[in-house]
């Protein structure tokens, strides 16, 4: 394989049609454009395992700031739901959860998969066949830790220590 030079016009590798040096993918089939020198004779690419994930991502659901479509409960099962979404076109990124950002845990710990926002329908679709995320509609409901749920627990139980302590100083008595 010939190694390719900016100045080489672009191809699409798989319907091998030229473009012009400004173009990122082929019009006809989506296909990110490459080097026409990094095309060897059988039309084949020799690509790296960063280039196969990026040929499968669809550019029209890489659009738009990163929204949550799910949790895993550690790095293992974040990257099994990123391998979902990847294989449906969907490009996704892991981020610690919030309190789980101790170093120590390593892959431990909550992982948050964002993606795109022009990829969230397609992205819960996929999660929904996968039964990862509950249909709507369906009664399941997840308990969501808002920061005032958080607040009212702590609240009922520092009631409810207050009333035992009261009941306590009032049997010795």
């Amino acid at each position: 394989m010939t190694r390719p030079r900016p100045d080489d016009p672009l191809v699409c590798p798989r319907c091998a049609t030229t473009h012009s040096l400004d173009e990122r993918f082929c019009p006809d089939c989506g296909m990110p454009l490459v080097y026409s020198g990094a095309v060897d004779g059988s039309g084949d690419l020799e690509l790296t395992e960063l280039q196969e994930r990026a040929r499968k991502i669809k550019p029209q659901l890489s659009e738009g700031p990163l929204t949550k479509v799910a949790a895993g409960r550690n790095q293992a099962e974040a990257e099994f739901i990123q391998g979902l979404l990847l294989e449906e076109g969907v490009p996704s990124m892991l981020k610690r959860s919030a309190g789980s950002d101790v170093p120590d845990l390593l892959a431990a710990g909550r992982r948050d998969v964002l993606v795109p926002r022009s990829g969230v329908d397609v992205a819960r679709d996929v999660l929904m066949e996968s039964e990862l995320l509950p249909a709507p509609g369906s009664g399941v409901t997840r308990a969501v830790d808002s920061p005032s749920r958080i607040l009212l627990g702590l609240l009922s139980a520092l009631v409810l220590v207050a009333f035992i302590a009261w009941i306590g100083t009032e049997l010795l008595v």
